[in-house]
This record gives structure tokens, sequence and C-alpha cells, in this order.
């Protein structure tokens, strides 16, 4: 801010001067206090100076509306939309959202610092204030290949940026907790720029969680239960309540929201799809379950705003009081938290539900062509058992932990599996798309459901290589041939021909697509994969799969280098003990 600027800025707060613009007649929220106050709000420069009775070279009437701050998800993974930053932001911004954290730890599992640049620089072409955290776990675990690897030394240039706020979700909390050492340097490459740790630490307790803690981990989004939740929050630590399109927590930690703890509260998508926002919203949706479980609007406002604000240290905002960014949302009411208008900086951005800036895109060439997979074919996937007595990933409904369990499979002559119609388990397959490794690991699914054909993806959190479910080897490998060739995204497959796919360019993870298209195919996948390859109804196929490869939530995935044992943090056979 100039002189000049910050001049007219006091000027207009103590009315010598008319504002810029004026929303009149407004019930103002005040995070500060917890009240409403009727009255004007005074912008000028992106700014708001004041509130009060006030005069502007523009007005606009609230008619008697809801002011309250912009919204803040606390933690969210753009690429988990399926779309661009900027066409996220279109979304996202008539909702009310005006700030997200986000963590690019998928593009950067991907392409590297490279993936980073690029979401960066897409971000600017958004009226969404984006800010991000630098990925702290690339790879998530040393069990898989990722397409890059981001040690302490790597992270030295990018931990400095202004739009980094720290190290996103630090997976690694055995690593934390035991004292590796370079987790320790990635630490302190953190703490030497001032900047935050964020958390994720599902399952940890006791002595091992004051360890994590002791590294002031900001926050964890990772808590399942209230007992969860109040462990976290007695240590210091705030707590990301999630409502995500695959982790719906935020009923159940509501519950263990108090007005003693409430200021260390937050909410988070963490993952949210084009289908979950166009029909339910963005933290609107969070605000009206948190009312529905009995928590007061001025709580779960303030769990949107102020304490977002002072969590990630973007103290500039989260308020509308004078100096604060004009960030500010008209509410029709505080039960549906319908959003009429959003200001982002003091611009009107949305109405009635329309984004109203034009859409530019960052080019994505640096982040095109990421799928690359060597000397693949049907013969890879053949696994020569001597036993039929193997290791299962059973799926658990309504969530991404699994259970290990154990079956007997049918082998031919081959020590081939011989899949059956009427029992419910399936070869699953991930195959290494980074560099030309030529890594294929085999392994069982159990509760997916198919029936017919395959699907392959080239979404697998959270080293995103290609994860493939099919009845027989022939389709299995058609489906990852397919995706290959259409240079990753979603196939599916039935008798060797692709009945429905959505290519995704941008680093196998996104589409360049509009949220409305990616939500259209979406529907039309899950339809296919229903209706043409049996897939389970009550499973959701390709959010369900994407995280059947990822290593650190319990109990047992896959990785390109073989079936894993979350528990006990090591690789085992497929074969299981008699």
């Amino acid at each position: 801010m100039t002189k000049e600027a910050l001049k007219k800025l006091i000027q207009t707060a103590a009315g010598t001067i008319p504002a810029e613009t004026v929303i009149k007649n407004c019930k103002v929220f005040n995070v500060f206090t917890g009240e409403f106050v009727q009255g004007d709000i005074a912008l000028c420069g992106g700014q708001i100076a004041g509130v009060g009775s006030y005069s502007g070279e523009t007005e606009v009437d609230a008619g008697g509306r809801y002011a309250v701050p912009g919204f803040i998800d606390s933690h969210i993974h753009i690429e988990s939309s399926y779309l661009s930053p900027e066409e996220l932001g279109r979304l996202l911004v008539p909702h009310g959202g005006t700030t997200i954290i986000a963590d690019p730890h998928e593009i950067v599992n991907v392409c590297g610092i490279r993936g980073l640049d690029y979401m960066m620089e897409a971000a600017k072409n958004t009226a969404l204030d984006i800010q991000y955290m630098l990925p702290s776990c690339v790879p998530a675990t040393p069990f898989e290949n990722a397409g890059a690897v981001i040690n302490a030394p790597e992270m030295a240039e990018p931990i400095r940026r202004d739009k980094i706020l720290g190290l996103g979700e630090f997976m690694n909390f055995p690593g934390v907790v035991n004292t590796d050492d370079m987790v320790l340097d990635k630490l302190m490459c953190a703490k030497e720029a001032g900047k935050l740790i964020d958390g994720h630490s599902p399952g940890l307790s006791g002595m091992a969680l004051n360890g994590y803690a002791a590294a002031r981990i900001q926050g964890d989004h990772e808590c399942s239960t209230v007992e969860d939740m109040q462990a976290r929050l007695a240590l210091g630590m705030y707590v990301l309540l999630r409502q995500g399109s695959a982790c719906h927590d935020l009923r159940t930690l509501v519950k263990g929201v108090t007005p003693a703890n409430s200021r260390r509260c937050l909410l988070c998508s963490d993952d949210r799809q084009p289908r979950t926002i166009l029909e339910e919203g963005h933290l609107d949706s969070h605000l009206r379950i948190c009312v529905e479980e009995g928590l007061d609007p001025v709580t779960a406002l303030r769990m949107a705003t102020l304490n977002a604000a002072e969590c990630f240290r973007l103290y500039d905002r989260g308020a509308i009081a004078p100096g604060y960014r004009a960030d500010i949302v008209l509410l029709d009411d505080l039960t549906q938290f319908h959003v009429d208008r959003v200001w982002i900086q003091g611009v009107l951005t949305a109405e009635n539900g329309a984004y109203l800036l034009p859409v530019k895109r960052y080019p994505i060439d640096q982040v095109k062509g990421s799928v690359r997979i060597r000397d693949f074919s049907q013969a890879r996937l053949k696994m020569g058992l001597k036993s039929g007595h193997v290791n299962l990933i059973e799926i658990q409904p309504g969530g991404i932990v699994t259970k290990k369990s154990t079956a007997s499979i049918k082998l031919d002559s081959q020590g081939e599996f011989v899949w059956s119609k009427d029992v419910d388990i399936a070869k699953v397959a991930v195959v290494e798309r980074h560099h030309g490794t030529g890594n294929v690991a085999c392994a069982f699914l159990k509760g997916y459901g198919i029936q017919e054909g395959a699907i392959a993806l080239s979404i697998a959190h959270d080293s995103h290589n290609v994860i493939a479910v099919g009845v027989s080897d022939e389709e299995m490998a058609a489906a990852v041939q397919a995706l290959e060739k259409q240079e990753g995204g979603i196939v599916l497959v039935k008798n060797g021909q692709v009945v429905d796919s959505m290519p995704m360019p941008i680093a196998g993870l996104m589409s360049d697509q509009s949220g409305q298209w990616v939500a259209e195919k979406l529907e039309s996948l899950h339809e296919n994969a229903y209706t043409q390859l049996g897939i389970h109804r009550s499973v959701e196929p390709v959010m369900t799969l994407c995280f059947m490869s990822l290593a650190v939530i319990p109990e047992i995935k896959l990785t390109d280098m073989g079936l894993f044992d979350v528990t006990k943090f090591q690789f085992i056979p497929v074969e299981a003990e008699q």
C-alpha cells in the first residue's frame, strides 16, 4: 500500500471523503463480538474502510441481507476436483468462497516443481484467492514411484514464495515421530523460512501424537472421531472439520465443537468434485450442516472465516472491519446460507449463483504428456501364483479406509486368477507411469462388484500411477492402453472396446473443460460403470478406486511396488499365510 492509498483509506473510513463503493442496508456480522449490526459497508481500494452510515460514488442496496466475511476453505486439493484452478474458482466463488488454502500435492507428485509453477500461474486468472501450501511428502512414502522427489534442497526456493504459506499436510507422521533425518530437514526448511507446517495423522494418539505436535504441526484434517479431535485441540493444534466428496466427517465432529474450543476449529473440503459443488455447494453447504447439527450460526461462520484466517496467518481477511480485505458475502438467511452476492477485494464477482468475471486460462503445455508407460502388455499382468489363498484389499463403505482380509481364489494351471461372477473379487493392478520403470504390481480387490470389462485411471493417490480393475487380463490391458493413448484420465472398457472415457490432459489429473462438462461426464462414467461394468451402486467407482493405492491410509493398499500393509508399514506377499 502506498502512502496516498493509506491516506485515502483513512479519509474514507473517517467519512471525510465519499467511499468508492458502499454496500448499504446490511446486517453486518462482527466476527469479534458475535453481533449483527445494521449499517453500511464502505469500500476503498479493495479494502473495507468502515461500517456505519456512509455515502459513496457507487451505492448498492443489500436489501437487509446478512453481510459476512468471505469464506475460507482451510484445506483443499484443486486436482481432486478434476478442474483447472481457473475453473474451480469459477464454481466456488458464487458459493461465497473467496480464499482457499490449496495443497497441490497431486500435481507435484506427477510433475514436480514444474507442476507447482503451473498451479501458481493459473491461479492468477481467477478472482478466488488461491493460497498454496508446498507439498511436504513427494512421494508420500518411499514405497511407490512418483513423478518427482522433493526433499529439503528442492524446497528451499519455493517455500519462500509469497503465495506459499508453508508445508502442506505432513503425511509421513511416522517419520516425524521417529525423527527421520530427511524429515527433520524438511521441517527445518519451513521453520527457517518462518512458514507453517500442516498436519495429517490419522489414528495417531498418546505419546506419539505428543511427538508429532511438538514439531509445531499447525492442524489436522484427518480426525474421524470427536476423541481424535479433542486430543489434537488439547495439544494446541487446530482441527479442520472435513466435508468433501470422499470423506464426510463434519456431522460427527461438529458435535465436539464447544464454546471453549470453537475458535480452534475450521472448515475444509479436502476433495470436492464438480457434481458436489453444483448440487450441494461449497462452504455454504458446510455451514448448513453445522446449523442442522445444532451449532449456532455465529460459531459456524467464525469457523469459515476468522478462525481459518488466523490459523494460516492471513491477518488481512476473515472479518468485516476497517483495513481488512473487502471480501464480503451477502446471505439471504442463516439457516440455508443462500449466497446472493460476493465481493472479492471490493469487486462484485458473483451474483445469483453466477460468476461475473471473464475466465482466462493459463496454457497447459508444461503439464501435458505425463502418462509414459514402458513395455506394457497383457503379459505384464500375469502373477504365476503358487497358492490360491491370498491377501485382499477389502473396500469399506463410506470412505477410503480398507480392510485387510484373506480368501481362497480359483487359479488355472499356470497359477493365474480365474474370475467368477459369483465371487466379488477382482484383480487390481498399478502400472508405473512416470519414469518408464516398467513396474506393474497386481493384487486382489473385494467389494468393488465389477461384472464386465475393466476400468483404468491415471488418478491414483498419491503418486498417481495408473490403477486398473477388471474381470480379465485382456480387458485390463485394453483399458490401460486406451488410457495411455488419451494422455490420462478415466477409461471404461467392455469387450476390449472403450465404452466411455474422460481425458485429463493436465498432468493426467485434471480436465481442461468446464465444471459442468466434467460433472456431466462423471455422471455418464458412473452410470456406465454401474450399467455396463456392473460395479456396485453402493461404491463410487472413480473416487473409491483412486484411493486404493494410497499407502498412508489403513489397512492395506497397492502401489506400483507391491501390496502394502499400512498398519505394519511394510510390503506383504499377495499369497497369504495358511
